[in-house]
């Protein structure tokens, strides 16, 4: 049985916040491999094409959780990380797909 992170609901999404978020280099990319994708990823440093320690990348995701981009999921010992697509789509139509292009 999995379990979620505290993340915002839906409509306590705010877009200033979820801009901070995007606005760092590393989580960019992670977002970019994360739509990508598709799919739940490891919350792991292989899983990512970035440059960073791993409590560094543990510091992006939770930025990004934070700000209602992602959800995490915890299964266990492991964490599996997922784009809030839906979501920040429904929230903010066409965001995703301008800061992607």
């Amino acid at each position: 049985m999995s379990r979620t992170l505290p993340q915002p609901s839906t409509e306590d999404i705010d877009l200033v916040t979820v801009l901070r978020a995007l606005a760092d280099p590393v989580r960019l990319e992670v977002l970019r491999e994360m739509a990508a994708s598709g799919e739940p990823s490891p919350c792991s440093a292989e899983n990512y094409d970035v440059d960073v320690k791993a409590a560094t990348l543990s510091h992006h995701f939770r930025v990004l959780r934070e700000a209602g981009v992602t959800t995490t999921f915890v299964e266990g010992r492991r964490r599996w990380v997922e784009l809030r697509r839906a979501d920040l789509d429904k929230r903010f139509p066409g965001l995703l797909d301008s800061v992607l292009a």
